[in-house]
C-alpha cells in the first residue's frame, strides 16, 4: 500500500465511555466522522453493562465488539486481525488512567478527553507510561482546533506582538450556581471522580491551556483564590488565579461555574510590546488584533491576512460560522495524519495537544488548590 493510500484509510476507532445520555461522547463520535477519517467499530460505552449493550446497538456495533468493560475491550481487540487502531476515553476523569492504560500497552493509540488525570500520582504514572508505550497518546483541549485560535498562535510565533508581556484569559459559566440534580453535575462535583479541581479542573485547564497554547509561554507561579460559593458543595466553582510565566510575562485567569448570564464565554487577551490580540469562543470566527498606534482590525476566519498554515483547519466559506464540533473534528483529523504518519515510520508533528500540555493542566490544578490553601499565596508549578 502506497503512503498517500495509508494516509488516506480509514482508522478503526473504539470508544470507551460516551454512552446514552452522555453529551461529550456524542461530540468526540461526530468529530471523527467530521472528515471520514474514522470508523467507530467497538466500544465499552458504559461500565453499567445493560446501558453499554443498549448503547452499542443504537450506533449499530457489532454483537462482538460491544464491550462490558473497557479491560475485555482492550484484550480482545488487540488480538483481532481487523481490531481498533485507536481509542477514544470520554469518561469521567478518574477513569483515564486506567483505561489508557490498557490501550496503550497494548499499542493501541489513545485519544483522552481532559484533564489528564483525576489525581496528580496518576498523571505522573500515566506520563511514564506515554515515554514507554509504541503508541501515540493525544489529549483533547478542543480549543486548540479553532482556526482563528491558530492564527493567533501564529500571529505571535511570527512575532506580530513582539516580547508578550500581559496574558488575560477567563472561562465563567453559570450552570452550577445552583446544585444540578443530574449525571453531569453529579461527577463533576465529586472528588473521588473528578479530582482535587472544580471548576479549575473541568474549564480553568481548558483557559490554562489556551493561554500557553496561543502565547507560547509556560506558567512558572501562580496565587490562586479559590471558592466553593455553593453551600457543601466539595469542589471550587469559582477562581481567580494571578499568573508568573516563565521570561517575565504576566497574567490573570478566571474561571467560574456559578456567573448567571455566563453560558460558555472563553475568552482570551494577550498583548505584547507591539500590539495585542483578542479572541472570543462564542464568537469564534473573529480575531480582534491590534497593532500598537494603529486602528484595530478584525480578522476573519478563511479570510484576509490568516497564515497559510491555518488553513487546512477551516472548512466553509468566510461568513459560515465554524466553532465547537468543527474544532473537536480538526483535533481528530491531526491525530489520523499523526497516527498515519507514526505506522509509516515518521516522527509526527502535530498541534494535538498530548502528554506534555496534560501533565501541565494537572500541574495548574495542584498549585492552584496549594496556592488557595495558603490564603492565595504563590507557589511554584511542580516540575
Amino acid at each position: 500500500m502506497s503512503d498517500e493510500s495509508n494516509m488516506n484509510r480509514t482508522i478503526r476507532l473504539g470508544m470507551v465511555g460516551g454512552g446514552k445520555d452522555a453529551f461529550i461522547g456524542a461530540v468526540h463520535r461526530f468529530a471523527s466522522r467530521l472528515d471520514g477519517r474514522y470508523q467507530l467499530v467497538a466500544g465499552a460505552l458504559s461500565s453499567t453493562p445493560e446501558k453499554a449493550q443498549e448503547s452499542g446497538h443504537t450506533l449499530g456495533l457489532e454483537e462482538d465488539r460491544i464491550y462490558c468493560s473497557f479491560a475485555d475491550m482492550a484484550k480482545r481487540e488487540a488480538r483481532l486481525k481487523n481490531g481498533i487502531e485507536a481509542v477514544a476515553i470520554v469518561t469521567p476523569n478518574h477513569v483515564h488512567y486506567a483505561a489508557t492504560k490498557e490501550f496503550l500497552s497494548r499499542g493501541i493509540h489513545v485519544i483522552c478527553d481532559k484533564p489528564l488525570t483525576s489525581t496528580m500520582a496518576d498523571a505522573r504514572k500515566l506520563e511514564k507510561l506515554v515515554e514507554k508505550s509504541d503508541a501515540l497518546f493525544f489529549l483533547t483541549h478542543n480549543y486548540t482546533g479553532y482556526p482563528m485560535v491558530r492564527q493567533a498562535r501564529e500571529m505571535v510565533r511570527a512575532r506580530e506582538l513582539g516580547a508578550i508581556r500581559v496574558v488575560q484569559v477567563e472561562y465563567p459559566q453559570d450552570w452550577l450556581t445552583v446544585e444540578q440534580d443530574n449525571k453531569q453535575a453529579a461527577w463533576r462535583t465529586d472528588p473521588t471522580r473528578s479530582g482535587i479541581g472544580g471548576s479549575t479542573g473541568d474549564i480553568g485547564t481548558h483557559a490554562h491551556n489556551l493561554a500557553c497554547f496561543i502565547s507560547g509561554l509556560k506558567v512558572e507561579s501562580l496565587a490562586a483564590d479559590l471558592q466553593s460559593f455553593v453551600s457543601g458543595r466539595a469542589l471550587d466553582d469559582n477562581g481567580h488565579v494571578l499568573l508568573r510565566f516563565e521570561g517575565g510575562a504576566r497574567g490573570m485567569l478566571w474561571c467560574s461555574q456559578v456567573a448567571p448570564g455566563n453560558e460558555n464565554n472563553l475568552k482570551i487577551r494577550i498583548y505584547g510590546e507591539k500590539g495585542g490580540l483578542e479572541w472570543h469562543q462564542e464568537h469564534p470566527n473573529q480575531l480582534h488584533h491590534t497593532t500598537y498606534g494603529e486602528p484595530k482590525r478584525i480578522l476573519s476566519r478563511g479570510g484576509a491576512g490568516q497564515h497559510d498554515s491555518v488553513a487546512s483547519a477551516t472548512r466553509t466559506p468566510p461568513g459560515h460560522p465554524e466553532g465547537y464540533l468543527e474544532g473537536f473534528g480538526n483535533l481528530y483529523s491531526d491525530a489520523a495524519d499523526a497516527i498515519r504518519l507514526y505506522q509509516a515510520g515518521k516522527t509526527p508533528d502535530t498541534l494535538v495537544p498530548g502528554i506534555a500540555a496534560g501533565m501541565d493542566g494537572m500541574k495548574f490544578v495542584d498549585a492552584c488548590v496549594r496556592s488557595s490553601a495558603k490564603n492565595a499565596g504563590w507557589v511554584k508549578l511542580t516540575s
